[in-house]
């Protein structure tokens, strides 16, 4: 989930996913294994994802469940059980051949399915900073995570405290 939210979050002003070394970037900090061509075309099929991933992350459940079904049945995947690097047994459910766009649109959905089930798409929402449409993730016990980052954290904490001094 953290790397769909950044994904989406990157078409956010200013627009962070615009060059390959990125796109590498964000491949390597969210452990993405199998194929990586390095490419504009790759880049490309990436950054379409940002919009069709934001409908699925701000959907109520019944349209999210609508959304994960259409995904998966797209890319025909098939759930596997996979051991690899230093990680257990975990799902994947296209192959690591799979070109990247689709195993981000795959795993995100595969993703979804835990919180649909569990019944928490409460824990993602939209950036409660007005100025900003980031999307937040909260993993907090007490579900208290109201902004995307801590810019946009900061900026709401700084005119608070304007307004209060006024």
């Amino acid at each position: 989930m953290a790397a769909a939210v950044d994904l989406v979050n990157s078409a956010e002003d200013p627009d962070t996913m615009t060059e390959i070394a990125q796109l590498d970037e964000f491949f390597t900090r969210h452990g993405y294994t199998g194929g990586h061509e390095h490419t504009a075309a790759e880049l490309a099929a990436v950054r379409a994802q940002r919009a069709p991933m934001r409908r699925l992350l701000t959907a109520d459940r019944d349209t999210a469940v609508e959304l994960v079904n259409e995904i998966l049945a797209t890319h025909r995947a098939v759930p596997r059980l996979v051991r690899h690097d230093d990680l257990d047994y975990h799902i994947h459910a296209v192959p690591a051949e799979a070109p990247l766009a689709v195993r981000i649109a795959v795993e995100t959905a595969v993703a979804m399915i835990d919180l649909i089930r569990a019944d928490e798409l409460s824990r993602l929402a939209v950036c409660a900073d007005e100025t900003c449409e980031g999307i937040v993730l909260d993993l907090s016990r007490n579900r208290s995570r109201r902004y995307c980052s801590t810019t946009c954290g900061n900026r709401n904490a700084v005119a608070a405290y304007r307004a209060r001094n006024r």
